[in-house]
This record gives structure tokens, sequence and C-alpha cells, in this order.
């Protein structure tokens, strides 16, 4: 009798303490750190499989608010921010400018090219007119300077063989001053506009008044490259023909409009201009309780949640992304055609001069 006793509260003891070692380790105490990030990342951000691996692996929950990259490093960030994460080096060099004292180390986790979206019969209007060449189902615009050329001469669509559609020739992007996709497009633009490129003030003051023109012709512009995207789809080609956006866009609205995307998919296409600029998307560290958040997102798992769900491209050296696992016509096995963005102080100029130019 003893015995059996003796084993009861054996046993008692186990279950009482693999309760114990089950409740820790499922009500652990998270570490919750705030930031800022492009609207771009929220998706991601919210995706339940991200969400869980930061949590169960990492101890991390974040608490984030959105914002456009320029806005974000535009303005002193208040004391109780612990991270930021705008989409380009730009915004990390603007921030660096002007706030270095709180930055305590960033790292560049994510990729993705500037693209621009269309749709079936602009395309073959532009294959048409020499404009762009399709290269194992992949389209690239191969003369920007005529594009450019015929947006600062106001050709029509009628004009390039498009009748139905009204208007002129034109690019639409975000707001450069606030979005960072516009703000890419913008330094793309103007290396394209100075044949020496942008490499000091007076080179980018003699390119001003064409650029200015470029985005004026626009009106009014969106200050988020998802809610661009998402009209682009909504209203079709005869309100946005052209715009220009991010490669994963177009992946992650596949991937999470399963219903919807088969109506228009063989209608959308992706075009790559030849050259491109990289949205680099470097996490800016500002208080050290956030360090951890570095390690948590090159993860491999959250790196391939990453480019198969999201479409964002590895920032790791020796990674690549293989386009066979997404089911998106048209992308690029890799980005080798770019060219640098201008320099912060450059675009700094430029910023002003097209927010001088949108009073």
């Amino acid at each position: 009798m003893r015995g059996i006793f003796i084993g009861l509260g054996l046993f008692l003891l186990a279950v009482v303490v693999g309760v114990a070692y089950w409740y820790e380790g499922n009500h652990k105490t998270l570490l919750t750190i705030k930031g800022i990030v492009g609207s771009e990342k929220s998706n991601f951000l919210e995706n339940p499989r991200v969400r869980s691996i930061l949590e169960t692996k990492y101890g991390l929950k974040l608490d984030y608010t959105r914002e456009g990259s320029i806005e974000m490093v535009s303005s002193p960030v208040k004391d109780d921010i612990d991270f930021l994460w705008p989409s380009s080096q730009v915004a990390l060099e603007l921030f660096k400018n002007t706030q270095s004292n709180r930055l305590i180390q960033s790292e560049l986790v994510f990729n993705s090219p500037v693209v621009l979206y269309s749709w079936d019969i602009v395309v073959k209007a532009l294959v048409a007119q020499g404009l762009v060449k399709v290269e194992d189902s992949v389209a690239y615009l191969t003369d920007m300077d005529k594009l450019i050329r015929w947006e600062l001469t106001g050709k029509s669509w009628p004009d390039i063989g498009l009748p139905d559609l009204y208007g002129k020739v034109n690019v639409i992007t975000t707001d450069p001053t606030k979005s960072n996709t516009g703000n890419l497009y913008a330094g793309l633009m103007a290396n394209f506009l100075s044949p020496d490129g942008v490499n000091d003030p007076d080179s980018v003051d003699r390119i001003l008044p064409s650029l200015q023109k470029l985005f004026t012709r626009q009106g009014f512009m969106q200050s988020s490259s998802g809610f661009l995207f998402e009209q682009f789809l909504q209203t079709g080609v005869g309100q946005y023909p052209l715009i220009a956006d991010y490669e994963n866009q177009i992946v992650e609205f596949s991937l999470q409009h399963p219903d919807f995307w088969p109506k228009v998919k063989d209608k959308i296409k992706i075009v790559y201009p030849v050259p491109t600029v990289w949205s680099e998307h470097p996490v800016l560290i500002l208080n050290k309780k956030a360090l951890p958040l570095l390690d948590a997102l090159k993860d491999p798992e959250i790196q391939r949640i990453a480019w198969e769900e999201h479409g964002f491209r590895t920032g790791l050296i020796g990674v690549q992304n293989d386009p066979k696992v997404i089911k998106v016509d048209g992308l690029a096995r890799s980005i080798n055609k770019t060219m640098p963005m201008p320099r912060a102080a450059i675009m700094e100029k430029i910023i002003n001069a097209l927010n001088t130019n949108n009073q």
C-alpha cells in the first residue's frame, strides 16, 4: 500500500511539473517593440506564420504604425519608437543626416525592384513602338529615354496606337515627397534626364524643371504604394494605363485574392525598366531592446515566407529567389540591370523641389 501511495505521489508530481513546464512555455512574456514601417510591409507583418515565428522562436511582439518612408525620417522620431523600417537606403541616409544620434544599428533584410505595371493592350502598343522587348516571357522597357520624351512633349495614347484611351502618355506614381516608390522613380528619372548622372547640385538644377513637369502632369498622387496598386486593378486601363510600383505588389495580391486574380492575371503585365533601381528595406534600430529583430527577420523561414507569399527578394548575400514557386507570369528570375540612386543630398534637393511644386 505504501508503494502505491509513493507511486501515486511521484505521478502527481510529474503531472504538476509537466503542467508548469507547459504553462511556462506557452505563456512566456513577450518583448514588445514599437516601430514605424512602410505600408508595403504591413501584410507581411500581419501574416500569422510570421507573427508565430517572431513570438515563439524569438519572443518578440511588434507594435507598429504605417507611414511613408520619406515621411517617417523627415521629422524627429519619438523616444518610444524602437525601430523604423523604411523602403530605401535614401531614407536611411536622410535619417542619418538629421538624427544620427538615435541610430544604434541598421541592416538590409529585403529588396524589391521598382517595376512598371500595365495592361496587355498597352504593352502590345509599346512593343510595336519599339519601347518594350519581351524575352523569355519577361517584358523589359529598353527605351526609357523615348518614354520620357513622350511625356515631356505631351504625346497622347491615341498617338501611339491606343485610340480608346484618353489623355497623355504618363507613368503614374505615388507622391515622391511622401512615399518611397514615387521617390525612387523620381531618382530613376533624374538619372535618365542627366546624361552624365546626377552627381552634384549643379547637375540636378539643370534637370529639375523637366522632373517637376513629369510629376506635375499627374495631378493628385497617392501616398501609399499599396493603395496605388489596388486602384490600378480596380479602375482599370482607362484610369491607370501605366504605373510605377514595387515588384512584390503583384505577388502578394495574387495570393491574397485567389478568386479575383484569375480574372485579371492575363491582362496585367509587369514591365521591368532597363535599368531600374532597387527598393531596399533597411531596418533601423533606435533602441537596444529592438536588436533581436534583426536576427529574427533574417531567419530562413521568415525569408522564405517573405519571398513566396509576399514577393520580397532576400537581402541576404548568397540566397536566391526562385520565381517558379510563384504563380505569376512575367516575373524575372533575377534583376541584374540596375543603377544606383542619386546621393541622399541630391534626393533631398529633388524632394524639396517637388514638394514646392505640389503646393
